[in-house]
């Protein structure tokens, strides 16, 4: 899709259902992006697809990289305060037309993947304190 159709569709978006700001699916788009490259996803073709679970889990590793320890906040200035927030943000754009969806994609699909505090203020706690949070261990550096 052209970025002008795109954008023009986002306008309208946002005139028929303002509850995101158009920042939230230009977020959508580069953790999509980013999502992407780092499972080696092709550009084309139905083998692009992405789960609901790859997708949050993208967009846990890549808003902790751009944003670090700003990363909660960075995405509650845009309405995304709770993985569900990504997929009501999916599947509008599937309602539109910019996105496709698999008989098997649900916004389920987006339902209680992982608490925000736990995923994005644990990584950057000191060590002592993080050990108390086992459900991340991973570094804030390390990519999909």
């Amino acid at each position: 899709m052209q970025p002008k159709d795109y954008e023009s569709i986002i306008s309208r978006i946002l005139l028929e259902d303002p509850r995101y700001p158009a920042e939230a699916y230009d977020f959508l788009r580069e953790i999509m992006a980013f999502t992407s490259q780092s499972l080696k996803k092709p550009t084309h073709g139905p083998g692009r697809h992405m789960s609901g679970k790859e997708l949050l889990e993208g967009m846990r590793r890549y808003a902790v990289q751009e944003f670090g320890p700003m990363a909660r906040t960075v995405l509650a200035s845009m309405g995304i305060t709770r993985t569900e927030d990504i997929g009501e943000l999916v599947f509008i754009l599937v309602h539109y037309g910019v996105l496709g969806k698999t008989e098997e994609d649900r916004k389920s699909d987006f339902a209680n993947g992982y608490d925000f505090r736990e995923a994005f203020d644990t990584p950057f706690l000191p060590l002592s304190r993080r050990q108390a949070h086992p459900a991340q261990t991973q570094s804030p550096s390390q990519s999909l």
